[in-house]
């Protein structure tokens, strides 16, 4: 019996521990071999090193520097990622459950999804000005087309035969949205939500690199044209640790929304 527990503790937790603590050894020896080199195998000038990056950071924490942009640009993302994710999830879902409606538009959704959403920013400070609102619906507009993506892709491939045995039950239209679609089409929500990540940060911070005086775009403006490297990557680390906080956020969601699924191995 002890067995039995030890060996499901070890499936459960063993697992998870090791991938943690080869991850931060990992990135431990990554920032050691980067701060040796700096300066011996590669010029620090271009480069810089952990060690001034965790300065510069703390300089920036410091004086209020950090808190003020990243705040900004925090809100910026996530306005834009919740704006940009629900409008695509619905059309994705409304418009893949009409197929003829579907097989119009999809030529129209693909050619705006491959305009680079770089060339709409000028665009966008045309129409809405330098403010946030151009930041966050740049990002939304990104965010907006990945979701809409991959919600249409699962909502195409729900099985058939579901939706044919909840009719034969007497279900209707509604129950099978509701009961069959919905949930079946939830992994291609939430893929991409995880994809769209990186993308809602790509948009705020292309609007702020275009037009801003304040956010993380601005730090790494203001920092690259005094060719300060410590100041640009300490900017990237900054958008790293969002990045992976917005990455937890949805993954915890996803275990919730999938709790229904069968567990993998």
């Amino acid at each position: 019996m002890r067995v039995g527990l030890d060996r499901t503790w070890w499936q459960r937790y063993g697992t998870t521990t090791v991938v943690w603590a080869t991850r931060v050894v990992l990135l431990a020896a990554l920032i050691v071999l980067w701060e040796i080199a700096a300066d011996r195998w590669i010029d620090s000038t271009f480069t810089s090193r952990p060690s001034d990056i965790a300065g510069r950071l703390g300089e920036w924490a410091g004086d209020g520097t950090l808190w003020t942009n990243t705040w900004i640009t925090v809100q910026e993302i996530v306005y834009g990622f919740l704006l940009g994710a629900a409008a695509g999830a619905v059309v994705g879902f409304v418009l893949a459950s009409m197929s003829l409606a579907y097989r119009v538009l999809d030529p129209f959704m693909m050619a705006l999804y491959s305009i680079p959403k770089v060339a709409l920013a000028p665009l966008f400070i045309v129409w809405f000005g330098i403010g946030m609102h151009m930041k966050v619906l740049l990002a939304a507009v990104t965010v907006f087309f990945l979701v809409f993506l991959n919600t249409a892709a699962g909502v195409r491939e729900v099985d058939r035969g579901l939706i044919d045995a909840v009719r034969l039950m007497g279900g209707t239209g509604r129950d099978v949205a509701r009961k069959v679609v919905l949930p079946a089409s939830m992994t291609g929500v939430l893929t991409g939500l995880k994809v769209a990540i990186p993308y809602a940060l790509i948009g705020a911070v292309i609007g702020e690199l275009v037009a801003s005086n304040r956010g993380l775009g601005y730090l790494i403006n203001d920092a690259a044209a005094q060719f300060d490297t410590a100041g640009v990557f300490a900017t990237l680390v900054v958008l790293s640790v969002i990045a992976s906080v917005l990455n937890v956020l949805v993954g915890l969601i996803g275990r919730r929304v999938n709790r229904w699924k069968p567990a993998d191995d």
